[in-house]
């Protein structure tokens, strides 16, 4: 269930996720988190959207540390664009632009100087995200709040490799026969060829250690002398990263919901499967212990009744322009897991599907995969498969995938076959890997690290494992349920972290109930 922050496919539903979404990192079949569209207007200096460009245009800055030109955007936001090179082995070659947007510190007199933030994904918006979060009033006084969309993503240089992302999550995820497996590969390899036909230039160079490197060029252009960075899950991939690549320029990290860069992907995707089941079990409990749940008190036997009726024969929709498929019920149960803010429509939709109408499993499934009003949808997993498969090491031949889901499956049966199958994609992806670097950071300052128990789409036992592998790791335990939890209202985590990002005092040992 990956595409987080709203995320790789998601983010409709999601003012009420707007961060949990926008956070995710992993998928529910293996794509992303989903991510609220935004209305926010682009500034006359921001580039048009395309591939890589061989000149900066009007009002942005070079990779050489000049200043960004900032100029007003939407109402208490100023926007600018940043040029970095394509490739960094190249400075000299093709450019690309980065789009940022700013909501300036309320207290200027007392500002300390930029936050930098990303939301996650891969395939989120860091500049829908700084348009949409409210983070504890000692940030919002004292920092420039600044989202960036990274390489690839919405108004910075921007890939839109394959229009056949709704083909892809609506074919049966659970594979019962060798037909059913030629249907799925085809699929999937009909996406993937698209992009490799349309975007060959840009897509070899979305890795996060290229993002990493955008971000240092980030942080000169605002005049920061050193880096004050937030990451939501996939945000946590690139700030681990940076820090590997430029540890003695971070002036204070939050990661929250954390990415394991260094497992395998498909050691990855079992340990996001685990999570995911973890959430289910816990959305089950709840649901069963309430007299107003419409599941009743055995919701595993519903959700085992409406995944074998799709299974049988797509569910119809009465207020949707498709029934709910196999795909469609499994993305719209890893959609309503990012959030105890959508158990309640989750197992609404859960019950009309038992009923006989998908409507409502369509529509979370629709919020996964952000889809807009026109019917159209973002380019967020396209960016969460370009990343996904360059970053990690995964096998070359698709059946491999599709046998170690198998074996995923039988121990988490209700998504864990349609995750890992998820990353099918990228055993047929046509560009070489770069699996990221091992991670520790010597050098750096404290880092704080925040890790929920029951996070769906970044296991706790991540963040714990990220946290010790540091030089300077400090771990924060949040006990409860949902993808990341800073800037949600918990005052634990709030007030430790923004004394942290305020004083840089690390909450050492804290555990929030």
């Amino acid at each position: 269930m990956s595409r987080s922050t709203t995320p790789a496919p998601i983010r409709r539903l999601a003012l009420l996720l707007a961060v949990a979404s926008l956070a995710a990192a992993c998928s529910v079949t293996g794509g992303h988190a989903s991510t609220s569209s935004s209305t926010t207007s682009t500034t006359t200096t921001a580039p048009p959207a395309g591939g890589p460009t061989t000149a900066s245009g009007p009002g942005t800055t070079g990779p050489s540390g000049g200043r960004v030109a900032w100029s007003a955007c939407d109402s208490g936001f100023q926007c600018g664009t940043v040029t970095v090179p394509l490739d960094y082995a190249k400075p000299n070659g093709d450019k690309i632009h980065i789009a940022l947007a700013r909501r300036p510190a309320r207290l200027p007199s007392q500002r300390i100087g930029s936050l930098l933030m990303n939301p996650g994904g891969p395939g989120g918006s860091g500049i829908d995200m700084v348009e949409q979060i409210q983070l504890p009033s000692a940030i919002a006084d004292r920092f420039d709040l600044v989202g960036f969309d990274p390489r690839g993503v919405g108004r910075s240089t921007a890939t839109h490799c394959s229009p056949h992302l709704p083909e892809i999550y609506d074919v049966d995820p659970t594979i019962d026969s060798a037909a059913e497996a030629a249907t799925y590969i085809k699929v999937s390899k009909s996406y993937v060829d698209d992009c490799a036909r349309t975007d060959a230039r840009l897509l070899p160079h979305l890795g996060t250690q290229n993002v990493a490197r955008d971000l240092d060029e980030l942080r000169k252009a605002v005049g920061d002398d050193k880096l004050s960075y937030l990451g939501y899950s996939y945000g946590t991939s690139i700030g681990q990263q940076y820090a590997q690549l430029f540890p003695t320029r971070i002036r204070a990290m939050v990661l929250d919901g954390v990415v394991d860069s260094e497992t395998t992907g498909l050691a990855g995707a079992d340990l996001q499967a685990s999570g995911f089941e973890r959430a289910l079990a816990a959305f089950m409990a709840d649901c069963a212990a309430k007299p107003s749940c419409p599941l009743g008190s055995d919701p595993a036997r519903v959700i085992g009744d409406v995944q074998a009726a799709a299974e049988a024969n797509p569910i119809p929709s009465a207020n949707a322009d498709r029934p709910a498929t196999p795909g469609v019920i499994t993305v719209a149960m890893g959609q309503g897991l990012y959030s105890r803010t959508l158990w309640t429509p989750l197992a609404r939709a859960l019950a009309a599907a038992k009923a006989g109408d998908g409507s409502g499993m369509v529509d979370l499934a629709d919020a996964y995969l952000q889809r807009k009003a026109d019917g159209s949808y973002s380019n967020a997993f396209d960016v969460y498969f370009a990343v996904s498969c360059i970053d990690s090491t995964w096998p070359k031949d698709p059946n491999a995938v599709l046998a170690a889901a198998k074996v995923v499956g039988r121990k988490y049966p209700h998504l864990g076959e349609a995750l890992v199958n998820d990353y099918v994609r990228c055993a047929l992806w046509p560009f070489p890997a770069q699996p990221l670097p091992a991670v520790t950071a010597p050098g750096s300052p404290p880092i704080v690290v925040i890790s929920t128990t029951r996070d769906p789409a970044t296991p706790y036992e991540s963040g714990v494992k990220v946290a010790a592998r540091l030089a300077h790791g400090v771990l924060v335990t949040n006990e409860g349920d949902g993808h990341t939890v800073f800037g949600q209202g918990k005052a634990c985590i709030d007030g430790a972290v923004a004394t942290y990002l305020t004083s840089l005092t690390p909450p050492t040992g804290l555990r929030c109930a």
